[in-house]
């Protein structure tokens, strides 16, 4: 006699291949697979965002099929009276008589508390450990303690050394931990014509967009057909190929930098591979150790900055937000330390605007449901902190339109990192700037409406009197910053007409803040 199946859970973003559960397909086990109305509308998603999931969630159940797995593979036609995913999972356990359900641990805390306190009739219950990140889900609180701010640099160079990643011995690889001072080149003019190429993909979103919009699920943003991110493990493996070839030698030096001249503007050197990663498509291991070997084969055209500013982001800064998102919850979705309250403005929605720096980097969220971290840290980021916006809103904007936003990762970096309305649990000062910045590292202002070199005139860029103005709201909370106490012995030696008019013409942008 057969013994009773057991149901399994695979999430959306939990498409690992390399998973344990995989190793055995004699098992009696039934993996569920299955678009939720629950996970379209707990915020207002990227039009990409949702095709994307769907499309990876569907190539990935046809994978395990064709390799002699059982699935059930839901769509929205057939979850649509399942009010969540716990009604969902006991109708599914009830029709096959299963006998124990199983699910990998959520990376999103909302759905690791939906499945923790489900209680399933005639069911057994088990959570099992995801396989994907390298710090290991049960040692976060090792490394980092609730409320406390852990220096990401110390972080990261304990996990060099724990994985004997660009390691020689006890010794980082090119002699220093970091060589984040090399990687804040602008792109020259000359440098615009020799921008790669971006790889694109091609799927067919045609049934996915018609269930989308025969369930009226409401999206944001744009999507010209075909798809062009990757949704399987072949094309996610390609890109990344195509990047450690033709992106990563010149990857670390651009980094940062931005353009609005160059029809790659909006992938420039960047990996993109932040969705299949996220999704878990790829591992970061993977990922790492296919970078490094281009590096360590190719050390004439790949140099230590390049691929030590790629690792850094995924070995340090992934593992790192991860850790402070879980550590800190619930409590940190709550933390408004700078006690903002202005409502998102019109732009974030249109791209209607004429700050150049904010256009472009709106504009191609929609667009592509992409931006790299500068421009949502220095630009978007900067102008919400700036401008003192809700951070709930802030949230909720940032997790929505791109199409690699997954809680854990997205809310430290925007209510930590951007907002600093942790309280420097993430960041030990706020990344405040006036428009200085974004002409050190951009082209955005050659073309501007507003002129970055002034402050006080009606056609003065917004950012700077918003940069004096944040920074004097808040001076009591900063001047002892040992960061940043030097602005304001700057602002000080100011004359009180100058200061008058600058705080004049912050409070002129704040009050028609739609209309910029």
């Amino acid at each position: 006699m057969q013994s009773s199946p057991t149901l399994r859970l695979i999430l959306g973003d939990q498409l690992d291949v390399g998973h344990a559960w995989f190793q055995d397909k004699t098992q009696n086990v039934i993996y569920v697979i299955a678009e939720l109305h629950q996970e379209t509308n707990y915020t207002t998603h990227h039009i990409q965002k949702v095709c994307g999931f769907f499309a990876a969630m569907a190539r990935f159940a046809n994978a395990l099929q064709q390799a002699q797995y059982q699935v059930s593979y839901l769509t929205l036609d057939d979850t649509a009276h399942d009010k969540d995913l716990p009604a969902l999972i006991q109708r599914l356990c009830t029709e096959y008589g299963c006998a124990q359900f199983e699910y990998q641990q959520p990376d999103e805390y909302r759905l690791a508390q939906q499945l923790s306190n489900m209680v399933l009739e005639n069911t057994s219950v088990h959570c099992v450990q995801s396989s994907h990140f390298f710090l290991p889900f049960n040692e976060i609180s090792t490394y980092f303690t609730k409320d406390k701010h852990v220096t990401m640099e110390h972080f990261y160079r304990k996990m060099r050394k724990r994985f004997g990643i660009l390691m020689e011995g006890d010794a980082p690889t090119g002699g220093q931990w970091n060589f984040d001072s090399d990687n804040r080149a602008k792109l020259k003019k000359a440098d615009i014509p020799h921008i790669p190429e971006p790889l694109l993909f091609s799927y067919d979103m045609s049934d996915i967009i018609a269930r989308i919009q025969r369930h009226k699920i409401k999206t944001i943003g744009e999507l010209s057909q075909p798809f062009i991110w990757p949704t399987n493990r072949a094309e996610a493996q390609q890109l990344l190929t195509y990047f450690c070839k033709y992106l990563l030698p010149q990857f670390g030096k651009f980094q940062d930098a931005m353009t609005a001249n160059s029809p790659h503007k909006w992938s420039l050197y960047h990996s993109r591979l932040s969705f299949a990663l996220n999704s878990k498509i790829l591992s970061p291991k993977q990922v790492i150790d296919a970078a490094i070997n281009a590096y360590n084969a190719n050390q004439d055209t790949i140099s230590i900055s390049q691929i030590e500013g790629f690792v850094r982001q995924i070995l340090g800064w992934r593992e790192y937000v991860r850790a402070v998102y879980w550590v800190n919850m619930p409590d940190y979705a709550t933390y408004n330390t700078l006690t903002a309250t202005r409502d998102l403005p019109k732009q974030f929605w249109d791209g209607q605007t004429k700050m150049r720096c904010m256009q472009q980097a709106i504009k191609q969220s929609l667009d592509w449901a992409y931006a790299h971290h500068i421009q949502r840290l220095m630009v978007t980021g900067n102008f919400c902190l700036l401008t003192g916006i809700d951070p709930d809103q802030v949230d909720n904007w940032y997790l929505g339109i791109y199409i690699d936003a997954i809680e854990w990762v997205e809310m430290p970096n925007t209510r930590g990192m951007t907002q600093f309305a942790d309280n420097g649990i993430v960041a030990t000062k706020p990344y405040a700037a006036s428009g200085n910045y974004i002409n050190k590292m951009s082209d955005y202002c050659s073309g501007c409406h507003y002129n970055v070199k002034q402050k006080t005139t009606e056609d003065a860029c917004p950012l700077n009197s918003l940069y004096w103005n944040f920074m004097i709201e808040h001076r009591t909370r900063f001047a002892k910053n040992p960061r940043i106490g030097m602005v304001y012995r700057n602002w000080d030696k100011q004359d009180d007409v100058t200061k008058q008019q600058t705080l004049q013409r912050a409070q002129y942008y704040l009050n028609n803040i739609d209309s910029l």
